[in-house]
């Protein structure tokens, strides 16, 4: 008998996308062994999903929904994509306009309906999951409502709730009364061992508090969230539910990620032919960008939102010192108008050393990561992190903060043992940043052979979506009863 899983969340590649949230609701579901498994996804169905998706939607039906004092319309569209059935909560009041989020006041009332939605439609469909699996504080309430108005019956009996923490420094925080009038749940949830943080109340606590089990996109920030410094207020609670908490590293497409057939870069290569090929595309790329033409210059890439939370404070601390060093470097992102500046300021200072591409472009990302040698980010926090992933799949050593998913994906280089995939640093500090990018610095213009030998390594390590899939399994088996 295949377990049922239902993954419940505000967004999903390839209908809607704002963030990392949506790449894993998107992917995850593919790599689950299919004959154990059979997983579900429920999204809103968003005005601004693209004509082309909608036009292969199909209409199940509608029904009216109490919804704390009114009723509400849900209708239900499904659509199955690459294997995977998807349906799509519709309601034009709550769900029109040109992005999935505007003002958090109005965010508050929209998931809370969709919660409620995506719950109340499961009997209609006809589908009874084992495991309700729940992504980030616009789903926080399903694991509340699952123990309130949907714990009476036989159809919600026994169904088990997972909660997976993206990102905590978004809760979906607002007033309590706004809250129990947009929820309907009974103010007996507004207290400071449910609901209730800070004079508010709070969506993602609800389903911390609530979820049978919690996870989030690291090891290391499983850890991390325990404490004040990244806790977001609620460390006491994540040390509480210690027990329940668990962390999985996300994966990455490897299939749109692979630099042996990927049609947006200037040359395809291997890990077998990396050392005579990849250097072929920092050529083109320097050509493209106006940087000086030297397939020995160290060149050194960042793809980013430019905001504090990346590390561009360290950065704007030694973008002089760095510059006048061996190296070259392109940035491409958009973000803090100061980050924007600081990049073209010393593109037009250092011009034919640093190339500003201050936009963003998926085919310019994919060239980044196949031309570089070295890929910096230096987060202050970071869940997991994505690019990292990319720059060791591409053979561009990551150069990282130890922090969250950084610290978990990338081995620092050890040239006595001769292990590593990359270089880190420990402490939030512009020169020990600094001394790490010369360190890689050293490597790479004095020890080749090391060089390549880590990039073989970085190229042949796995962070495909499969392994996060068993290590998911293996705590879908923890919560379901055996028979």
């Amino acid at each position: 008998m295949r377990k049922r899983v239902l993954f419940i969340a505000s967004e999903c590649v390839p209908f809607v996308k704002t963030g990392g949230l949506a790449d894993v609701v998107g992917s995850l579901p593919k790599y689950f062994d299919q004959e154990a498994y059979e997983v579900r996804v429920i999204i809103p169905n968003y005005m601004c999903i693209k004509t082309e998706w909608k036009e292969k939607m199909n209409f199940v039906t509608s029904f009216y929904m109490d919804m704390a004092w009114r009723s509400q319309y849900v209708g239900i569209l499904e659509l199955e994509y690459e294997g995977i059935q998807y349906y799509f909560i519709d309601n034009e009041y709550y769900f029109a306009g040109d992005r999935p989020y505007g003002y958090i006041h109005e965010d508050i009332e929209k998931f809370a309906f969709f919660s409620k939605a995506a719950l109340s439609i499961l009997p209609i469909v006809d589908y009874k999951p084992d495991i309700v699996h729940c992504h980030d504080w616009q789903t926080g309430l399903v694991p509340v409502y699952l123990k309130d108005s949907f714990h009476e019956g036989e159809f919600y009996a026994n169904i088990k709730s997972m909660m997976t923490i993206h990102n905590l420094k978004f809760q979906g925080s607002w007033n309590i009364p706004a809250v129990q009038d947009a929820t309907g749940l009974n103010m007996s949830y507004f207290t400071s061992d449910k609901l209730e943080a800070f004079g508010d109340a709070n969506y993602l606590k609800g389903g911390i508090v609530y979820a049978d089990l919690i996870t989030t996109v690291s090891r290391t920030y499983a850890e991390e969230i325990k404490t004040p410094f990244f806790g977001e207020h609620l460390d006491g609670l994540m040390r509480a539910r210690s027990e329940f908490l668990y962390g999985i590293v996300n994966g990455l497409d490897y299939y749109e990620w692979n630099p042996e057939t990927d049609s947006m870069i200037y040359k395809n290569y291997s890990v077998d032919t990396f050392r005579k090929d990849k250097v072929k595309n920092k050529l083109e790329l320097q050509k493209e960008l106006g940087l000086e033409a030297d397939k020995k210059k160290m060149l050194i890439g960042i793809v980013s939102r430019l905001t504090d939370q990346k590390g561009f404070d360290l950065i704007d601390c030694i973008m002089d010192e760095l510059c006048q060093d061996e190296v070259q470097i392109v940035v491409l992102g958009t973000g803090e108008g100061r980050y924007e500046n600081m990049f073209r300021h010393y593109a037009w200072k250092y011009g034919g050393k640093v190339a500003a591409c201050i936009y963003y472009s998926d085919e310019l990302s994919h060239k980044i990561y196949a031309a570089c040698d070295a890929f910096l980010m230096p987060s202050l926090f970071e869940p997991c992190g994505l690019s990292q992933l990319m720059s060791l799949r591409y053979g561009t050593l990551p150069i990282v903060r130890e922090t969250g998913g950084l610290k978990d994906t990338v081995e620092p280089y050890n040239e006595f043992k001769e292990t590593g995939t990359g270089f880190s640093f420990t402490n939030y500090n512009a020169h020990e940043m600094l001394g790490a990018v010369r360190y890689a610095e050293s490597i790479y213009y004095d020890k080749k052979r090391s060089w390549n030998k880590m990039a073989e390594r970085a190229m042949n390590a796995d962070f495909s979506w499969k392994s996060s899939a068993k290590q998911y399994e293996e705590l879908y088996e923890k919560m379901i009863p055996q028979d």
